[in-house]
């Protein structure tokens, strides 16, 4: 097995770097390198650029606007952009649903709803959790009832944890449509949602870090048109289970660690830490383990390749890159000591920053490292991960 990249690959990683380089807008990298905040448009302006180079939807099929890259490009052009200081690309539309409508989707789906994606004029949220149903999604207690005349879904209950909703105009959700079948898996369908629709309330969650990035939604008889069924009715969780595939590969954040890595190797210098033996030694074995993380990303690169589907190398993924990145954003914390400490979420807006009482540098990292502890979290809990990865490894012998 090759784990290394051609000539070609490397051509393309410095067209990647170069792009990146004299196309993104200085404020938006400047928010990204610091950490601070980002704004709806500021997501918006940078997919837009992307869209223009036809480099916004790697995933995708040729014929619905993707580039036709091979997986190893996919993966350059991940950690390439997000090594750039980009804003990683926000995977709810773009890199979960647009995959499952691909395969599943009616022509008419697709038609009607992948343009709109690409171009950033229809965000989407991920109906997926709710307060009894986080990692066990099979649990899902929302319904879907289909009225007499066939034509519309009448939905009800309750989605917490949804990214981004605040921002969406549709919704790709999992119901209960069969409360009677004989397994829990076998009763649930795919939706897709107007998040206008009369009854359907949106709610901010306040975080740890004082973001409202996450919500709640309230479905009160919504009522979908029955054209908005994904595929076959009771098949969803065939359809969630392709989708979270794709998610749990996007999490590990092989780019993101390499970032936050160097971000600590430059901030190690700026506190007169570039010498401490102790905090080299953590550095170095940090990067000895993202070593053995993008091994691993590269051989499930290599088996996409031959055409296999991996499953558990994506939990894998999953849960060594996040609790890797959570680590890496501890040690930013320990380098900075004292000086992270000043905590104010005005400051986490560029316009703003100048109000900060500490280093630009440090504004964000206290909340940096609180958004990150629901790495490990979403996607499917890395303990519930961990339970897969030992079912099929035991399955195996």
């Amino acid at each position: 097995m090759k784990l290394q990249f051609s000539a070609a690959d490397e051509a393309f990683r410095l067209e990647v770097r170069a792009f990146v380089k004299d196309h993104l807008p200085a404020d938006i990298r400047r928010k990204v390198e610091l950490g601070l905040r980002l704004e709806h448009a500021d997501y918006v302006t940078w997919f837009r650029i992307l869209e223009a180079r036809g480099w916004l939807t790697p995933g995708w099929p040729v014929e619905h606007g993707g580039p036709g890259w091979s997986h190893v490009q996919r993966y350059i052009f991940d950690e390439e952009t997000l090594l750039g200081g980009a804003p990683r690309i926000i995977a709810s539309g773009i890199q979960m649903l647009g995959p499952v409508l691909h395969a599943f989707g009616t022509e008419e789906q697709k038609r009607k709803y992948l343009p709109d994606i690409r171009q950033s004029n229809t965000w989407w949220a991920q109906g997926f959790s709710e307060p009894g149903a986080g990692s066990d999604l099979a649990a899902v207690r929302t319904t879907a009832v289909l009225e007499p005349d066939g034509q519309h879904f009448v939905v009800n209950g309750h989605k917490v944890w949804t990214s981004y909703a605040q921002w969406c105009s549709m919704m790709f959700a999992l119901v209960r449509t069969d409360p009677n079948a004989s397994k829990p898996q076998e009763g649930i369908s795919f939706l897709l949602i107007d998040m206008a629709s009369p009854g359907l309330t949106v709610r901010p969650i306040r975080m740890l870090e004082g973001g409202t990035d996450l919500n709640e939604c309230y479905l009160d008889n919504v009522r979908v048109p029955v054209e908005n069924l994904v595929g076959e009715l009771h098949k969803g969780w065939s359809y969630g289970k392709y989708l979270l595939g794709h998610e749990r590969t996007g999490i590990a954040g092989i780019g993101s660690c390499k970032q936050q890595l160097a971000r600590a190797r430059q901030l190690a210098g700026q506190q007169g830490l570039g010498d401490d033996p102790v905090l080299q030694a953590r550095l170095a074995q940090f990067e000895v383990e993202l070593m053995a993380l993008e091994f691993t990303a590269l051989r499930l690169l290599s088996a996409h390749q031959q055409s296999r589907t991996p499953a558990v190398e994506a939990s894998m993924l999953k849960v060594r890159g996040t609790e890797l990145r959570q680590a890496i954003f501890e040690v930013l914390l320990d380098i900075a000591g004292p000086d992270a400490v000043p905590f104010s979420l005005d400051a986490q807006n560029l316009e703003h920053l100048d109000e900060a009482v500490t280093d630009p540098t440090l504004v964000a990292l206290a909340a940096n490292c609180l958004d990150a502890r629901k790495l490990t979290i979403y996607g499917g809990t890395n303990e519930v991960q961990r339970n897969l990865i030992a079912r099929a490894t035991l399955d195996a012998f």
